[in-house]
């Protein structure tokens, strides 16, 4: 049985003149058989259209044919041949030619047609027609599968490319796809999986991406294809979306099979880690690149210089700008500014001005941000005249400072003490139209107080406070200083009050005026200056309360000290030893009656103990119910040593002054005795056994050298007397002021110790006769002679002496007035 395919004629005439296509014929596509009468295919389907020159000039008609695209006998020994001959004829029914047509081709499994005894391959513009026709009509699923099984006709990789192009749906570009992996032609294919991925890339699709990319892996390494350019569009397009975590994993995961990564790609990954504030790991990525021999363009140099500049590695940096110079890439702007940028703030200011210059050969005009940079880094490094030439160069490059350069100028030329600079930079900031922060006002002000140019900071001042900025803590404690130190005490009230409304505390402040004004010992200023702040509500501190007191107590203003004194106490501050001490000593150098009582006073308004010890030490034993040496005794036994001890040498030494002056001479030498039990004096008293005893009274005030030679001498006389015990030598250790106070004393009852530099000494045999003289006994018992001369000699200069271990606590320096015993 032959299938017959029923042509149906679009014009009558050609049935007319062509009969025999009229009838029924099993009709193989034609070929030309002849050099006269030729018949051309043109397959698009379901549709063939044939085109008969020689007849009738470019006459066409089309005929439809079957689906079943099977035009063979179908013999039931399986050969597919046609049986009948085909006669083609001209216009007047002669015959052409006439032969068998034989097709030996399997559809879907050949690549050709046969047409004669010749092979005609299918042509690919057919082919790739075709099935775009169907992935379009069918889009996916197993229907879209079934009709590409069922194409007459083998397809390649070529065909699959080239309808991916056409196609513009995303899932049947897919399906497509899948279906060719299925078919034994399949071989991987680079462009396939570009406009795949560019397809997955305009849907952003980028999960879709990342699973077709594991995918295209995996086919690489089984078919040993390099598929470089998908590899590198996925990273490039994954980076384009920031994913950065997948990117970098796709590079690695093309990095591990050995694929190839191009220039573009890196720079994607870099500019990537760069956007993420990573710039170490992009700098890892530039590593890779130069272990991959990749060579960089001038987007990679781009990238790396100014953010490698920005990172602190200089060096690297410039090693790339170099390199970029020389493979004949122009650097552009950014590079230049980040390099003097970088360098400048390095401190490598040759490099930066170097660059700068190289960046105005390549023909570029410095931006601002070069100018701000390059002045900001010669100004920190103290270039300020280089600064100042930039700065100006800048203004002729008709280039407006900003506020922020205003203020560096400005600020950094008062710090330097170039005030006329700094002023006139000022002027210009405010003729520019700028306000002066308050920064710049204080750094200023400050300078202009430390020249000591009140005038000057009193208008910047003022200016600063018309302008309705708030000054800073620090400038309203410039500003005071300066008036405190100028002694304008009206203004700093003044001003002060204004910094109290401004909603500052301004205790420490008001404070610290007051102790200047007792640092330079004007005390009538400091006494006027606390009457202020006590009337607006401003305290102070006891430290200074203290200060002040004493600096009452020197200058012998005890009418104002007793106040203070009396406030120091209230205020629940503890008067210690040092500070009656100091007071005691006030008492024995006064003069006059009137002061003495003050002082009298002053000394009860401590309410220290050891005014009480004073006051029952003056006592007679009835009053105080106990002997005077116990008394002494006990009142020692309460002070603590381990913190006091050097406070107790101190009120020692100004107390048997003081008894002295009284003519308190046994209860002197009471305290003189209790004080040496205690240890005050460790080394005071030496007995080297049978060669020398000594006394040492170097660190001893006057008085306290008078008791201790008397009192020393009486038991260096007990021992020799009573025991028998006559060492060599006697000496006393006095130094060269006591010296001649011990020796006047002495000489008055013959004494026969010789004087020498800083020692009195006598040999103990002749110490041993002197001691039993009836007048050296009445001498050593009863009291020290009262001649003034000898008692007081020097007394206000060396009284009150401190011991060492006190001399840090500063007490008051006596005065040089001598006082008429």
């Amino acid at each position: 049985m032959i299938h017959n395919r029923q042509l149906i004629l679009t014009t009558s005439k050609l049935t007319h003149h062509f009969p025999f296509l009229s009838r029924s014929h099993s009709f193989i596509s034609p070929t030309p058989f002849s050099s006269k009468f030729k018949i051309f295919p043109s397959t698009t389907g379901f549709t063939s259209t044939w085109k008969i020159p020689g007849l009738f000039k470019d006459s066409i008609f089309i005929g439809h044919v079957s689906l079943l695209r099977c035009y063979c006998n179908n013999n039931t020994n399986g050969s597919k041949e046609f049986t009948e001959e085909i006669e083609y004829l001209d216009e007047s029914g002669s015959v052409i030619y006439k032969g068998k047509g034989i097709r030996s081709v399997e559809p879907g499994i050949d690549d050709h047609d046969m047409v004669g005894d010749v092979k005609k391959p299918f042509l690919n513009a057919l082919a790739v027609a075709k099935i775009v026709e169907v992935v379009k009509r069918w889009k996916w699923g197993p229907e879209l599968e079934t009709q590409l099984d069922k194409l007459q006709f083998v397809p390649n990789m070529i065909h699959v490319s080239q309808a991916l192009k056409v196609i513009n749906d995303g899932d049947a570009c897919l399906s497509l796809f899948r279906w060719s992996k299925r078919q034994s032609w399949y071989l991987p294919s680079d462009d396939c999986y570009v406009m795949l991925f560019d397809g997955l890339n305009q849907r952003r699709d980028f999960d879709g991406i990342q699973s077709l990319f594991d995918e295209m892996v995996g086919d690489s390494s089984n078919n040993g294809v390099s598929l470089v350019v998908s590899c590198n569009r996925v990273i490039r397009y994954l980076a384009k979306a920031e994913r950065l975590e997948v990117a970098f994993c796709c590079f690695k995961k093309i990095q591990d099979v050995g694929c190839e990564v191009d220039t573009e790609t890196y720079n994607s990954l870099i500019t990537l880690f760069l956007n993420k504030g990573l710039p170490y790991k992009a700098f890892e990525i530039y590593e890779s690149m130069e272990k991959a021999n990749c060579k960089l363009d001038s987007s990679t140099y781009e990238l790396m210089i100014p953010n490698l500049a920005k990172s602190g590695r200089l060096d690297a940096a410039f090693k790339l700008f170099q390199e970029m110079k020389g493979r004949d890439f122009r650097p552009g702007l950014n590079i230049f500014a980040s390099l003097v940028d970088s360098m400048g703030k390095a401190g490598r200011l040759d490099s930066a001005m170097k660059v700068y210059m190289e960046m105005r050969g390549f023909g570029y005009r410095p931006p601002p941000t070069i100018y701000v940079s390059l002045i900001e880094s010669y100004v920190k490094s103290g270039k300020l005249e280089t600064a100042l030439r930039l700065w100006d160069e800048m203004k002729l490059a008709g280039f407006r400072p900003n506020f922020g350069l205003y203020t560096l100028i400005i600020e950094s030329h008062a710090k330097s003490g170039k005030l006329d600079i700094a002023m006139s930079a000022f002027l210009d900031m405010e003729k520019a139209g700028f306000l002066p922060t308050p920064s710049t006002y204080a750094c200023l002000l400050e300078m202009h107080a430390a020249s000591g140019q009140i005038d000057h900071a009193m208008k910047l001042y003022n200016s600063m406070t018309n302008a309705g900025l708030r000054p800073g803590l620090s400038t309203y404690t410039v500003l005071l200083t300066l008036l405190a130190n100028k002694k304008l005490v009206d203004v700093a009230a003044k001003v002060l009050l204004e910094m109290k409304n401004m909603g500052y505390s301004v205790d420490v402040t008001a404070s610290d005026v007051l102790m200047v004004y007792i640092k330079e010992g004007s005390v009538d200023l400091a006494l006027r200056w606390l009457r202020f702040m006590g009337s607006s509500g401003i305290r102070t501190n006891n430290f200074i309360i203290r200060q002040l007191f004493e600096s009452c107590m020197k200058n012998g203003i005890y009418e104002s000290a007793k106040p203070l004194l009396e406030t120091y106490v209230n205020s629940a501050a503890k008067v210690d030893l040092i500070l009656y001490t100091s007071i005691l000593a006030h008492l024995v150098r006064c003069q006059e009656e009137e002061n003495e009582r003050h002082l009298m006073s002053i000394l009860s308004a401590t309410k220290h103990k050891a005014h009480s010890f004073m006051c029952g030490l003056f006592t007679g034993p009835e009053q105080r119910g106990q002997p005077v040496l116990t008394f002494v005794r006990e009142f020692f036994q309460s002070i603590d040593y381990e913190l006091e001890e050097g406070a107790a040498k101190y009120f020692v030494n100004v107390l048997l002054n003081y008894l002295v002056l009284m003519g308190q001479i046994n209860r002197a030498r009471c305290v003189w005795k209790v004080a040496y039990e205690n240890k005050l004096f460790p080394k005071a008293i030496v007995f080297d056994q049978h060669i020398a005893w000594s006394l040492d009274v170097r660190n001893l005030s006057v008085g306290a050298a008078l008791i201790a030679a008397v009192h020393t001498l009486h038991r260096f006389r007990k021992r020799m007397l009573y025991y028998g015990i006559v060492p060599r030598r006697i000496k006393l250790v006095t130094g060269p002021t006591l010296k001649i106070v011990i020796a006047q004393m002495l000489s008055s009852v013959e004494s026969p110790f010789e004087v020498s530099k800083v020692v009195l000494r006598a040999p103990g045999d002749s110490v041993m006769e002197w001691f039993k003289k009836p007048i050296v006994q009445q001498f050593l018992l009863n009291e020290i002679p009262s001649r003034a001369d000898i008692l007081m000699h020097k007394l206000n200069i060396l009284f009150p002496n401190s011991a060492p271990e006190i001399r840090s606590l500063s007490p008051p320096k006596p005065l040089i007035a001598g006082r008429a015993v």
